[in-house]
């Protein structure tokens, strides 16, 4: 009696498990079939046994809509690269440019420094020459008024460069007020190796009030 009961288990087990077997090849057709998975290279002995026919995977075609996605994405991303390395060279070049504006606008700014310290320069020697002239002007009208042997001992006190100064202002303004200049006269009463070397000086080189202290003509 358990014999026949342990035999008739056995059988289900075996029947059950055989079942199980053929729902698992049914299957794996049925997806080989739908194209889920591709299985003919492996179930082409089955297939071939039961008459089924098996079609082998072909190449795509090249008017496949597949393959002319393909190549507009390609196609696509080439043309993004291209402007990609397009951006990126205008970009290095924007750079350069604004570089080269940066040096410009630092050698503007350096000229434009050194044209300030230059007129600056040229208003102090303005100035200087200015005040120098007036204060030539003013000792010449000054020596001119007192008797000349007074006015020689003082100009006998100063520097050559100075005294030809005034001795030049004193013939301006004897000649601007249409008189004989005094000038001979007040160099006759000077010794007379300060008197030569002053009328020396006097021939060889211009005045200071005429001539800035570079050596250019003074305004």
């Amino acid at each position: 009696m358990a014999s026949m009961r342990s035999s008739r288990v056995l059988g289900r087990a075996i029947v059950l498990l055989i079942l199980i077997f053929v729902l698992l090849i049914g299957g794996l057709v049925w997806f080989d079939f739908l194209g889920l998975i591709d299985l003919k290279s492996s179930f082409g002995p089955l297939y071939r046994l039961f008459g089924v026919k098996t079609q082998s995977s072909a190449p795509i075609s090249a008017e496949s809509p597949v393959l002319f996605d393909e190549e507009r994405m390609a196609k696509r991303l080439e043309a993004l690269q291209t402007r990609s390395e397009e951006l990126d060279a205008r970009e290095a070049e924007i750079a350069k440019k604004d570089t080269e504006v940066q040096e410009k606008s630092q050698e503007i700014d350096q000229k434009s420094a050194s044209l300030d310290d230059r007129e600056k320069s040229f208003n102090a020697k303005q100035k200087e020459y200015e005040n120098r002239k007036a204060n030539v002007e003013q000792n010449a009208t000054y020596l001119t008024s007192m008797p000349p042997a007074k006015a020689v001992e003082i100009l006998k006190d100063m520097d050559d460069q100075m005294v030809i100064d005034i001795l030049r202002a004193v013939e301006a303004q004897a000649q601007a007020a249409g008189e004989n200049s005094i000038v001979s006269y007040w160099l006759s009463l000077m010794p007379p190796d300060r008197s030569a070397a002053i009328q020396r000086k006097m021939a060889a080189r211009p005045s200071a009030l005429d001539t800035g202290t570079d050596g250019s003509t003074a305004p």
